[in-house]
């Protein structure tokens, strides 16, 4: 046996304003985006902002159901609209924000599995790193060089086409 230790570095900015101007205003716009939350039952509202290699931006917000499952994550709406409105244009960064409630300060968000899933799959589809930028505690801000930060082990195509031979 041999135990492998794995560490993950990032950046952590003291607030927005301490953000390069692209990503300032991607977060921002982020912000924006959890105005357009569906949260009837969490009251939870995240919003998502994907910036394309095309200078574009994309946003989403969470959207919930009553049906719980049913509902979607701001980051996967983000991710999806961008990829069917656009597709084949490269992501260049993503930006996730969230308040809780009537709340007017942002609090620390953390995308779910199956977001960091969704957006591994298409850094690895465009073959470049996303660099991923969340909110952090209090007006602290946290960026990630890439998404695979996120979810080390994730899970690819090639997986797949492996267990077809």
């Amino acid at each position: 046996m041999q135990k492998v230790d794995s560490t993950n570095s990032y950046e952590l900015y003291d607030s927005m304003n301490e953000l390069p101007l692209e990503w300032r205003n991607l977060m921002l716009d982020a912000r924006k985006a959890t105005q357009t939350a569906y949260v009837p039952y969490s009251d939870f509202h995240v919003g998502a902002a994907v910036l394309l290699e095309n200078g574009l931006t994309v946003t989403g917000s969470n959207q919930e159901n009553a049906a719980y499952p049913s509902g979607l994550c701001a980051e996967r709406v983000a991710v999806f609209a961008a990829s069917a409105h656009h597709p084949g244009v490269k992501f260049k960064a993503i930006a996730v924000a969230a308040f809780a409630g009537k709340n007017t300060s942002p609090v620390a968000v953390s995308p779910c599995g199956n977001c960091r899933q969704v957006m591994t799959e298409y850094e690895h589809l465009f073959g470049n790193d996303i660099r991923f930028i969340m909110q952090g505690e209090g007006e602290k801000i946290i960026v990630l060089k890439n998404v695979k930060s996120l979810l080390p082990f994730t899970f690819t195509a090639e997986q797949l086409s492996e267990s077809n031979k």
